[in-house]
């Protein structure tokens, strides 16, 4: 059983281990350097909802990222405006962990390996054509390419290319898997009905930083800096993918986290007027290295797909991340990528493909997300499992928990506990 994985971001990652632990040969290929992809200006998890969300992923049987992020994390249990519990990776470290762990494994890592089309057979995907014109067959193909760029996207609907962490002008554009394959690409919407949203932070060097700030860094993880009042823009919140921060606090406050570089709570902000705070006289961007114009476009390239991840329109394409819907956040991506590698190997058994229930928020935010499509506004409204809708929706439902035995009772009550760690077959 030959499972190509093309996109080695959180989802792909994740998807190419519960396919290896499945009992499935593994290949995952990479258009850039490093796997992880925004992975590597991240750093925030278990805040929120995403506590939850990481203990199901643990009882199920796919907590490894999960432990590896815990493993390589600057500051647990930190606190800022609307977010509660979170924990902070150290983006500088976790990249080599995540890639040797994936290899020890058995998983077949292909970087530099940008995937330019497919070729299909029926309504079969036969195989990938690699940029240079090298075919590799598979017997069921995922699409975790993720929604971000290329630059053309970032001009158009943004504010030019940015040089972000995908490093496009290098490696090339994404290229959507389930498109090539036929399948038209589902976009998200802002609210004036422009494609796409605005990448939802820039990261700025600790050495730009004033001592005193970095003390404060090092020791809480979080740093709140007020905004001159001559410089709140609350219509910014309304442009930023991440939801959850559209709050005034985001607008008003400069907020800062040590996730190894430091992540400025921010789609863009002006240079000169950043250095108007005291602290940040001497402060540059490192991503994107324009963050005081603007920041990439993503949620360009959804699938359609069914709530076990399959794409609909192609018989052996599954989908994870950002392809398979208007997710943020790396455990998203993990969830999605788990459950779409899994089912990738169940399908290639002939085994009824696996829907996680709604009693589980993993399963939940799955089903809601699409469900959500066949709305009105469906595709201007975007899914986490750390704020905005989709939190009160896990609250109101009673899904949002930081009881671990509590979470572990509900997985192993629905006949769930490790069924992502087990060789099918």
């Amino acid at each position: 059983m030959k499972v190509i994985i093309i996109g080695g971001g959180w989802s792909g990652c994740a998807a190419a281990i519960t396919a290896k632990k499945a009992g499935a040969d593994v290949a995952l290929y990479e258009k850039t350097d490093l796997l992880l992809g925004l992975g590597n200006v991240g750093g925030i998890f278990r805040n929120n909802g995403r506590y939850t969300a990481a203990e199901e992923l643990i009882n199920l049987g796919a907590g490894d990222l999960i432990h590896l992020m815990d493993d390589n994390a600057k500051h647990k249990n930190i606190n800022f405006p609307e977010h509660n519990h979170a924990s902070l990776y150290d983006v500088s470290k976790v990249e080599p962990v995540v890639r040797n762990y994936l290899a020890d494994l058995g998983i077949e890592i292909n970087l530099i390996s940008r995937v330019a089309t497919v070729e299909k057979d029926d309504n079969k995907i036969k195989c990938i054509k690699l940029q240079y014109g090298s075919l590799v067959e598979g017997d069921v193909f995922i699409d975790a390419t993720g929604s971000t760029g290329a630059m053309d996207n970032c001009s158009k609907y943004g504010n030019g290319c940015v040089m972000c962490i995908l490093r496009c002008p290098t490696f090339g554009s994404r290229v959507s898997i389930s498109a090539k394959a036929g399948v038209k690409d589902l976009n998200s919407e802002r609210e004036d009905g422009t494609p796409g949203a605005f990448s939802g932070s820039c990261e700025i060097p600790k050495d730009s930083l004033s001592d005193d700030i970095v003390r404060e860094l090092d020791e809480k993880g979080v740093v709140v800096l007020k905004v001159p009042a001559e410089d709140v823009n609350p219509s910014k919140l309304k442009i930023k993918v991440c939801q959850q921060y559209a709050l005034n606090q985001f607008a008003e406050n400069l907020v800062l986290l040590d996730t190894g570089h430091i992540k400025l709570m921010s789609p863009f902000y002006p240079v000169d007027k950043l250095r108007k705070i005291n602290g940040l006289e001497k402060v540059r961007f490192m991503d994107p290295y324009s963050g005081g114009k603007g920041n990439s476009i993503r949620y360009l390239a959804a699938a359609p797909r069914t709530n076990d991840l399959k794409v609909i329109g192609v018989d052996n394409l599954f989908c994870a991340g950002e392809k398979s819907g208007f997710f943020i956040g790396h455990t998203e991506a993990i969830c999605t990528g788990s459950l779409s590698g899994h089912n990738a190997v169940r399908f290639l058994l002939n085994m009824p493909l696996l829907t996680l229930p709604t009693l589980t928020a993993i399963g939940d935010i799955i089903y809601y997300s699409n469900y959500r499509l066949t709305t009105s506004d469906g595709k201007k409204i975007r899914h986490t499992f750390s704020g905005a809708e989709y939190f009160e929706r896990m609250k109101s439902l009673g899904l949002y928990s930081t009881d671990n035995e509590d979470i572990k009772n509900r997985i192993e009550t629905l006949g769930l506990s490790n069924i992502f760690a087990k060789k099918l077959g």
